[in-house]
């Protein structure tokens, strides 16, 4: 068994004034909140224990979803005093967590299959989509089947991932971004990654959402 924790701290300022009031990832898509296709997609895929972390606005994302049984899924929450980031929002939770486990960013859609996130062989395995209009250079490439900061090729990071908890070992605690230990990774050779080519959508904007709705 495996546990995932959904990203769900950050306060969403780009979305604003939709966030001031309401958290990004309970933001709705034709009637429901965007972590709820998450937490139903999670229990789709076998998985039964979820960790959330929560900072902005905690409260209704808390109230929102309980403790997931009603979902089937048993859901722990990560409290962070002010929003850590990525990397440091999974390490203050990372005690919850199971040897391995899948991560997905609160604020997009997608019908990836999570039960397809294949059996680790490095130290993680990211999902890279295709480029959006608002990250036209992308992230990462895919060298021989290996996370690559090669600038040919380049596709955008989805937020979906497997990790080991080793892969965060030596991560000194406190608020930082995941994207620069992805790239001295990636250099060593020790993430996997793959190319997906359904539905994906960084819910990032106003604008965003609304082009969301109505695809």
């Amino acid at each position: 068994m495996m546990s995932a924790m959904i990203l769900a701290a950050g306060r969403g300022e780009r979305m604003r004034p939709l966030t001031d009031h309401c958290p990004k990832p309970l933001l709705a898509v034709n009637g429901k909140p965007l972590i709820v296709y998450h937490v139903e997609a999670l229990a789709r895929a076998g998985i039964e224990s979820i960790v959330i972390n929560v900072s902005w606005l905690a409260d209704q994302v808390i109230n929102t979803l309980g403790d997931g049984s009603v979902y089937g899924v048993d859901i722990r929450y990560s409290h962070e005093p002010e929003a850590l980031e990525t990397a440091g929002g999974i390490l203050h939770a990372i005690d919850l967590l199971d040897e391995e486990f899948i991560v997905v960013n609160g604020d997009t859609f997608t019908d990836y299959d999570f039960s397809q996130l294949p059996r680790l062989t490095h130290q993680a395995h990211l999902v890279l989509v295709e480029n959006p209009l608002h990250n036209p250079k992308g992230d990462f490439s895919i060298t021989n089947g290996l996370l690559s900061n090669h600038e040919s090729g380049r596709l955008t990071f989805s937020g979906v991932a497997r990790y080991k908890k080793s892969f965060f070992d030596g991560l000194a605690e406190g608020k930082q971004a995941l994207a620069p230990l992805l790239r001295t990774q990636a250099d060593k050779e020790l993430i996997t990654a793959e190319y997906f080519h359904g539905d994906w959508s960084d819910v990032g904007t106003p604008e965003r959402l609304e082009q969301l709705q109505a695809s």
